[in-house]
């Protein structure tokens, strides 16, 4: 594997499979297992937005593999008051092994991988959740029968959000087939859309469902864009993930999302509490793959 993990265009195919391999092995030998990659490591978990799913995961995570977490509120750092986040990357790689950032700008996160001399994991930026969508693919892959490039998936919502470009990128990886279910005014970014070959756009929804395994949404409004809720509100209602649009899927298909999730909003409540969600069993997913990319990024980085 490459040094970081800022999007999933770091990751190939083969890596794609290791990671799986040692989440699933991690899984399943939780609280047995001597396996402590990360000992003697301390790791800085700088975080710039709220978060409950990706701070406790890669804490605890952290904290399993043998390491040290160190949890640094990015408004407390002299980084909050002006200091360059080159300056503040060459300071942390005289004290840390490495380092889980979830900020808004990504580019302020490849700044940091390219002056760190550690590695770099991209826990949120507003263009991509890489760790997100490695726990929705290991999900997706536990809950099939047959291989991600067979299975159809339906993203609905905003299509320029950092779920959905990371689904793209993933989609790409995998031969993964998804439609993006979104209106002329959240559309998929171009760049990512013509880039991965089985990735369709279609602003009617209920079309899109027709005969999907999956179907995936996310809240309408992010943080970062609460001065743009009611419109977002508005635009996006018609996208909503309800038993109608279910209905348009497989009988057996399921429900994702990446919480939090606003029931009556992107999501009804009778679909996000119904046999068909599986958003809990993602949400697990996210510390077994966050605890295989650390451990496969820093073996191969301090072999």
């Amino acid at each position: 594997m490459k040094k970081d993990l800022l999007t999933l265009n770091d990751i190939n195919i083969d890596e794609l499979e290791q990671i799986f391999t040692l989440a699933e092995k991690l899984k399943k030998e939780r609280g047995k297992s001597n396996y402590f990659p990360l000992s003697g490591k301390s790791v800085g978990m700088i975080f710039a937005k709220s978060s409950t799913r990706t701070r406790v995961s890669f804490e605890v995570g952290i904290r399993e593999l043998g390491g040290n977490p160190l949890y640094l509120n990015s408004a407390s750092m002299q980084v909050g008051r002006g200091e360059t986040i080159a300056d503040t990357a060459k300071v942390l790689s005289r004290y840390l092994h490495g380092v889980v950032i979830r900020t808004f700008s990504h580019s302020d996160v490849e700044t940091l991988a390219k002056e760190a001399t550690f590695p770099v994991i991209n826990a949120l930026t507003d263009e991509y959740h890489p760790c997100q969508i490695l726990a929705d693919m290991m999900t997706v892959k536990e809950h099939s029968k047959k291989p991600l490039n067979e299975i159809k998936m339906v993203f609905a919502g905003d299509g320029s959000s950092n779920i959905c470009n990371s689904l793209m990128l993933a989609s790409k990886l995998t031969g993964m087939n998804l439609v993006v279910a979104a209106p002329e005014e959240y559309r998929p970014c171009e760049n990512i859309l013509n880039s991965a070959p089985k990735v369709t756009w279609e602003k009617d929804i209920m079309k899109a469902a027709e005969n999907a395994d999956y179907l995936y949404t996310d809240v309408y409004v992010s943080m970062g864009f609460e001065d743009e809720s009611k419109e977002r509100l508005a635009i996006l209602k018609p996208y909503q993930v309800n038993k109608a649009v279910m209905n348009q899927a497989k009988p057996e298909a399921k429900f994702l999302h990446c919480l939090p999730a606003h029931r009556g909003e992107e999501v009804s409540a009778d679909v996000m509490d119904s046999p068909a969600s599986i958003v809990f069993d993602q949400a697990e997913n996210r510390l077994h793959v966050q605890k295989a990319v650390l451990s496969l990024l820093f073996e191969n980085f301090y072999k």
